[in-house]
């Protein structure tokens, strides 16, 4: 008897491989955020591209606000060509973190989005900074 799992086969491993590599290449997770800010020299910049309020509220420590409306060639400019970057928003249901990285990328800048954004680093346990 097929399940609703099995009703479609999996993927060729070779298949799978690429498309996991590649979902890599574009995202991170909270934890690993947490683990490299840990370390005190992250080789990445962290934006926040909630809203002012938003971020004042409470965000990831070490993020700087950032709203994607706000990233322009000009801006981006602080710092070196290469620099990575990874964003966040509210949350999964947030497309902010989204824009963020098609923005970013459409400069021509390397960029992952850290998937779960707050509610993500809040369900790692992890403490927000600036919390009101």
């Amino acid at each position: 008897m097929t399940s609703l799992v099995t009703e479609t086969p999996a993927a060729q491993s070779e298949d799978a491989a690429a498309h996991f590599a590649r979902r890599l290449s574009l995202e991170t997770d909270c934890w690993d955020v947490h683990e490299s800010l840990k370390s005190g020299a992250p080789d990445f910049v962290l934006f926040d591209v909630r809203g002012p309020a938003a971020y004042a509220r409470g965000h990831v420590p070490g993020a700087l606000s950032l709203p994607h409306g706000k990233m322009t060639e000009r801006r981006m400019a602080e710092w070196p060509e290469g620099t990575l970057f990874v964003v966040y928003c509210a949350g999964p249901h947030c497309n902010g973190a989204d824009r963020a990285a098609l923005r970013l990328a459409r400069l021509r800048r390397p960029v992952k989005l850290m998937i779960g954004g707050v509610t993500g680093w809040i369900d790692e346990g992890f403490a927000l900074e600036g919390e009101s």
